[in-house]
């Protein structure tokens, strides 16, 4: 049987830090489980994050009017992407399983980490109209977000100074991993190690390292089916109205991102739903 193949994008400055304990940690496990595992250290790398007509070899399309997104569709079909792309894309297409792993600033990615998803996840090799979110190109894969935050925990509840954690998570894992396919599997959030005496963050660890050990045998996170859509240009891409009307009774929206007006379903995106309960079967 093919050995397994995992990737871990760790964006951290410093080896003494507790993401990279948590980095090294998943190393440990997944290897122990018979993965080959893959690190993109991007700061040790020093991978570049902006997007930039360096990323295209060779001439371009439309020289008058430069369109990154466009461009890197064209130069991925024709093998002309930068030698730094085509590298991390080697390591997606291999992985079956990929971790983001990071502190979280400004409630998202580092700048050099979304600088590896604007380049890395080009048009082309990772989504297109046809296909995306459940019809996604890497729909075989899975893939989640293990961070570290500097708030507490009960700052980012819903009645929380910072707003709930499930809305800063929706544009990651539903407009980024869920577009390009991704099964998503549920973050692991380190609520403010900084803060924490060092026996509960090793406890932290030891947790991680639990929850590695059963990772891939996990329900992944819900989101609302391509089904659920008018998926023509006529049509908006929008939900169908019938489907409208179908959730009227319902409590909750199907799920943080359509929310309909309705209450937010709770831990819509930190925690693992009955496969019925925000998706129409």
């Amino acid at each position: 049987m093919a050995q397994k193949t995992a990737l871990i994008v760790y964006a951290h400055q410093s080896a003494g830090s507790f993401n990279a304990a948590v980095r090294d940690v998943a190393v440990e496990e997944l290897t122990e489980q018979g993965y080959k595992v893959l690190v993109s250290d991007l700061y040790a790398m020093n991978f570049r994050a902006n997007a930039t007509r360096d990323d295209i070899i060779g001439d371009l399309k439309n020289p008058e009017l430069f369109q990154y997104g466009d461009e890197m569709m064209h130069a991925w079909m024709e093998d002309r992407l930068s030698e730094d792309i085509v590298a991390e894309q080697r390591k997606v297409e291999e992985a079956e399983l990929i971790i983001f792993q990071f502190p979280l600033y400004w409630f998202s990615v580092p700048a050099i980490m979304k600088g590896w998803m604007d380049r890395v996840l080009a048009q082309g090799f990772a989504f297109s109209l046809e296909k995306m979110y459940d019809n996604g190109i890497f729909k075989e894969k899975k893939a989640m977000l293990s961070f570290s935050t500097g708030a507490t925990q009960s700052m980012f509840h819903p009645d929380g100074i910072n707003g709930d954690i499930n809305i800063t998570l929706w544009p990651l894992q539903n407009g980024t991993l869920h577009f390009c396919g991704f099964q998503v599997l549920a973050p692991q959030i380190f609520w403010s190690p900084v803060h924490c005496p060092p026996p509960v963050r090793t406890a932290m660890l030891d947790g991680w390292r639990a929850r590695l050990k059963e990772l891939l045998a996990e329900k992944c996170l819900t989101f609302a089916p391509c089904e659920l859509f008018d998926l023509t240009f006529q049509g908006g891409f929008m939900l169908r109205p019938e489907v409208k009307e179908e959730r009227e009774s319902q409590p909750y929206g199907i799920s943080t991102g359509h929310h309909l007006g309705k209450p937010l379903p709770p831990d819509n995106q930190t925690k693992a739903q009955p496969a019925d309960e925000n998706s129409r079967k």
